[in-house]
């Protein structure tokens, strides 16, 4: 997923949520895609510009799909394209790929009252 696509659908959903209310901070979990944690905070400033989530926090939690090898059984992370073909231990093609492909907002921290011109 592009990265700023991502960020403008999280402040949205965000600013949607806190009713007018200041947010504070959120926590998102991206599983499954690989993305810059710098490129997503610039691209989460530039989406709250402007809105009750201007000076929020942004917490993002990376969880990337793992790759089981079947041949070895072998696990690691998918940090690559190559980890999706075969195995980074021995070599193997018989790779199964698990985890949440997602992006989850799992939580807003707000203030308490609504503000005036959001």
């Amino acid at each position: 997923m592009h990265e700023m696509g991502m960020c403008e659908a999280i402040v949205e959903a965000a600013v949607r949520r806190a009713g007018g209310r200041r947010v504070r901070g959120v926590r998102v979990r991206v599983g499954g895609h690989a993305v810059d944690p710098g490129v997503v905070e610039q691209g989460f400033r530039m989406a709250a510009a402007g809105t009750v989530a201007q000076d929020a926090a942004l917490d993002l939690v990376v969880v990337p799909l793992t790759a089981r090898c079947g041949g070895c059984g072998a696990r690691s992370p998918v940090d690559d394209a190559a980890r999706l073909v075969a195995c980074p231990n021995c070599g193997g093609v018989d790779v199964e790929v698990t985890g949440h492909d997602d992006v989850v907002l799992e939580s807003i921290t707000m203030d308490g009252s609504v503000r005036d011109g959001a």
